[in-house]
């Protein structure tokens, strides 16, 4: 496994990655792990790519050439939200287990820990996608609640839980119970 995550190269999304990053998110695992609906569009992913704000960070990975995985930091807008972004996140299906996702959350993480001044990451993760949970606790993020019916995938509501990361050197900040 050593010598294939060290294949993977991770670069910021650019607009000519709109049909790679189609042909990810059409993947049956990737966007039922997501709130993306089946059968995108290249144009979909063109319009997305060409409207990213300026402030958030949207990142591939390359694998052999082509884009295999996806992950982004959205910056909160609001003020007093300056320190909080949420975290989205994809991974082509015939690459998930293979390294993608850490070499994706490694890099947006040392992005926002060293360069962003971020103090926490949002995530939504479906309650049943026990392979991203587990990665997301790699790196540091706890559950902090459940979202009943969170969401509608398959003909069903699906839970989702929220999910959190603080700066490793903020992370003594105790959470309180309500």
């Amino acid at each position: 496994m050593g010598n294939f995550t060290s294949m993977i190269h991770i670069r910021r999304a650019e607009i000519s990655d709109a049909a790679q990053l189609q042909r990810v998110f059409a993947s049956g695992g990737t966007y039922a792990g997501t709130l993306q609906l089946p059968h995108p569009t290249t144009e979909i992913w063109q319009e997305r790519l060409e409207k990213t704000d300026p402030n958030d960070t949207r990142l591939v990975a390359i694998y052999d050439g082509v884009v295999v995985g996806m992950a982004s930091l959205h910056m909160e807008k609001k003020q007093r939200r300056s320190h909080v972004a949420s975290l989205g996140m994809g991974v082509a299906d015939s690459f998930s287990g293979r390294g993608i996702g850490t070499a994706l959350l490694t890099e947006l993480l040392n992005l926002s820990d060293n360069w962003l001044n971020l103090l926490r990451i949002e995530l939504t993760v479906f309650c049943d996608n026990t392979a991203a949970i587990h990665l997301y606790k790699k790196f540091g993020f706890e559950k902090e609640g459940t979202m009943r019916a969170y969401a509608f995938r398959n003909g069903q509501y699906v839970d989702s839980y929220a999910m959190a990361r603080l700066h490793p050197r903020q992370a003594m900040i105790p959470l309180r119970e309500f």
